[in-house]
């Protein structure tokens, strides 16, 4: 066992994560594969290896679906695959993101298109998707990856950061038209998390002393910190929690 926090209302949920075959995606898969959910996720790379070690693990395998979520419609396929699978999902976990480095000046329109189309897109098109198959089962959870990015301001990824902006202003948007039919909407803001991604391309010695010092708590964050609120916010544990943003940074920035 991982030592996650235990849900057992999400025993037997279909749980859609784009993203979910590394970084901290891959901490989501794992721990929603521990509580019993019946899982599928998204991935441009193969993660066909990884999802077998979950099967292995926990004798509750994953469904790997290769996609770039880039393409609209294989991202909806995946879905309906997802979903003939499994059954109509409950809980979408929009988690994929790239926040590769760049400047104003360097950056093209075509790249600004392609920072939305993988970033923000994907986060609109899969609540649509996924909308009726809640509505079917009498509601739902929807949890958009947002960061605190743009609350700290930071320069360096202007799209990254724009992106991360919209994902609340949808997410409290969504909420609100979602709620009648009993379907949740949250965002969930995680701080800077040591992948091994951050580790290898920006995490110098210099940078991670700068922003644990911005931290209250002074330990950084790993993949797995990400999971337990997640879970929380998928579960009934959270039935009355809906258009918020729950950051999870070590108390870097401050909501409310």
């Amino acid at each position: 066992m991982s030592g996650f926090a235990q849900f057992s209302d999400l025993k037997g949920v279909s749980v859609f994560i784009t993203g979910g075959g590394s970084g901290i995606g891959a901490a989501l898969t794992e721990g929603f594969v521990e509580q019993g959910a019946k899982v599928a996720f998204v991935q441009r790379s193969d993660a066909t290896d990884f999802a077998d070690s979950l099967a292995q693990k926990f004798g509750n395998g994953p469904l790997f679906i290769k996609c770039d979520i880039t393409d609209p419609s294989a991202l909806q396929h995946a879905m309906s695959i997802a979903a003939e699978e499994h059954g109509d999902i409950g809980v979408l976990v929009n988690n994929a993101a790239n926040d590769a480095r760049h400047s104003l000046d360097d950056f093209s329109v075509e790249e600004w298109n392609w920072a939305m189309a993988v970033n923000l897109t994907p986060q609109f098109l899969t609540a649509q998707t996924v909308a009726p198959m809640m509505r079917r089962l009498g509601g739902g959870s929807i949890i958009n990856f947002s960061s605190i990015s743009y609350m700290m301001g930071n320069a360096g990824y202007p799209a990254y950061v724009t992106s991360k902006a919209a994902i609340t202003g949808l997410t409290r948007s969504l909420a609100r038209e979602l709620g009648v039919d009993n379907i949740r909407v949250n965002a969930l803001l995680p701080g800077w998390v040591l992948t091994e991604k951050q580790l290898d391309m920006w995490a110098t010695p210099d940078d991670l002393a700068k922003h644990l010092e911005k931290q209250c708590l002074k330990e950084h964050l790993a993949p797995r910190d990400i999971v337990d609120a997640t879970l929380f916010l998928a579960s009934k544990a959270s039935r009355m929690i809906t258009s918020q943003a729950l950051v999870v940074d070590g108390g870097v920035v401050v909501t409310g």
